[in-house]
């Protein structure tokens, strides 16, 4: 089933949170890649991608956010990188065969550096073929690519450039700060001016705060492409916020939880946001599937 450019897609919200709050134990900085690796776990990832679907999520993505290899290195987990991808891949396309409905997969493209931040520790070359690998893992089991939180134009390019050959549509998560700039000081503006050469399909205001999706919103009015949002519910993310591998406190330890965020301040927020032109509606961290369920007629 292609993406269809005109269309209103409802996604799906924050897996990994989900995961946890269902009793996953995580280990380690591996976070929600624990239930890829565990077998023990993989029923739950499946009822996971399950509930988002029944909730009325039409596009769901990959469970492999956390798969990178920096973090599997810090776990000594490296030689489950390939497997866990490859698990991420067939337990998605398994929820939506199990489910018989229509929906689009997204193969989740991790950025290969720490969450929200834009440095780059390896070289453009290892990036590249992180890249390339984890698309060539996924591409038997998705319908389309999706850059997962993103966080600088370089990386977008080197990601865009190393999965072209696959010739599937990309969705592009960018993550932003309260300038409503990438971490890496970059605007929507210069996003544009390299994604234009390749095969994109959307602009995603990827695991931020409903505040920064407000802000970013007139910038992406001003380009070609369906937008709109992954938001999540944390109550702040710090600049400076690095994942600690020694305690690996779980994201809500440190970022918090917007208490009233509920599916009914989540609904408004989004029919707000469609008002401005937002087709691509769904949740990132601490977005849960009765989050969804409160936005399955809005396209109707």
């Amino acid at each position: 089933m292609p993406f269809l450019q005109n269309k209103t897609y409802i996604f799906d919200g924050g897996t990994g949170q989900t995961l946890l709050a269902k009793g996953l134990r995580p280990e380690g900085t591996l976070w929600s890649a624990t239930a890829l690796i565990n077998e023990d776990y993989h029923g739950l990832v499946v009822d996971t991608h399950l509930d988002f679907i029944n909730a009325g999520a039409e596009l769901i993505v990959t469970n492999n956010f956390a798969v990178r290899k920096m973090r599997f290195i810090e776990n000594n987990s490296l030689e489950y990188l390939e497997q866990a991808t490859q698990t991420a891949g067939k337990l998605a396309k398994k929820s939506r065969d199990l489910s018989n409905k229509s929906i689009l997969i997204a193969g989740s493209l991790p950025t290969q550096g720490n969450t929200y931040q834009s440095e780059i520790f390896e070289s453009d070359q290892e990036i590249h073929q992180s890249f390339n690998d984890t698309a060539k893992i996924l591409e038997p089991y998705v319908d389309l690519y999706y850059l997962d939180v993103l966080c600088s134009v370089k990386e977008i390019k080197i990601a865009l450039e190393a999965i072209k050959k696959f010739n599937k549509p990309i969705l592009v998560g960018l993550h932003f700060r309260k300038t409503g700039l990438l971490p890496s000081n970059e605007s929507v503006s210069d996003v544009n001016k390299v994604i234009k050469n390749f095969n994109c399909c959307g602009l995603i205001a990827a695991c931020v705060a409903p505040e920064i999706v407000e802000l970013v919103l007139p910038e992406f009015q001003k380009q070609n492409l369906p937008y709109g949002f992954k938001v999540n519910a944390f109550e702040n993310i710090p600049e400076d916020f690095i994942i600690d591998p020694v305690s690996s406190p779980q994201p809500t330890s440190v970022l918090g939880i917007r208490k009233n965020f509920n599916p009914n301040i989540f609904k408004s927020f989004v029919n707000k946001t469609t008002k401005h032109g937002a087709k691509l509606l769904g949740g990132c961290c601490e977005i849960k599937p009765e989050h969804i369920q409160s936005i399955k007629n809005i396209a109707l």
